[in-house]
């Protein structure tokens, strides 16, 4: 499988709070959470739909997991309006969770990779499949990418700055070289950037 992830972004970098303002929002003092919400059109809103369609597993963070495990897990089809083809991807095809904490995962399909990570991921990654996908879970993102294990990375960046919050990128990181193999603008401003990871970038020499 190929393993894809796709974030939503503030033109800042923020990642935190983007569809709302739960606790997990709100952690560190964190206090402008639902920036992102309702900001794509019809064509961003069809082009994520796509993107879980997609899927034939999903690999998530902890944080993200228990976001998504309260909301989507405990929701119906009927629930979500326009969303049905997320909700019946997420609820029917397996998830996995990177996590040395989490033990009794209680939504449906779930398996807790808790031991030699890259070497769990590589598995995933050599089964038969299109796509393995993280959302969200930056802190999963940012270790995937570090490790070389990510094909392909999607960035929806959202028209705003908002100045708090913890950012998909560090001030102080490894550094990757990405090759644009996508990417569009919507009617609301909102772009959608597909990457493919490209190695270390070159700098210039005196």
């Amino acid at each position: 499988m190929k393993l894809t992830t796709m974030t939503q972004v503030a033109v800042d970098g923020v990642m935190q709070g983007n569809g709302g303002a739960s606790d997990e929002d709100r952690r560190n003092g964190f206090e402008r959470g639902g920036w992102a919400r309702g900001r794509g059109d019809d064509e961003t809103k069809a082009f994520i739909n796509e993107t879980y369609r997609r899927a034939d597993a999903f690999l998530l963070g902890r944080r993200t997991y228990e976001l998504f495990a309260g909301s989507w897990g405990s929701l119906t089809e009927q629930d979500v309006p326009g969303w049905e083809t997320v909700m019946r991807a997420l609820t029917t095809r397996p998830k996995y969770v990177a996590s040395a904490t989490l033990t009794d995962p209680a939504w449906s399909g779930t398996t807790v990779l808790s031991d030699d990570l890259a070497a769990a991921v590589a598995d995933l990654k050599a089964k038969p499949g299109g796509e393995l996908q993280v959302h969200g879970s930056g802190t999963l993102t940012r270790w995937l990418l570090a490790n070389d294990l990510v094909d392909e990375l999607t960035l929806l960046t959202v028209p705003v700055v908002v100045g708090q919050g913890a950012r998909l990128f560090p001030d102080a990181g490894p550094d990757l070289a990405l090759d644009l193999v996508e990417s569009r603008v919507d009617s609301r401003g909102v772009t959608i950037q597909v990457y493919r990871p490209a190695g270390r970038p070159r700098y210039a020499t005196a």
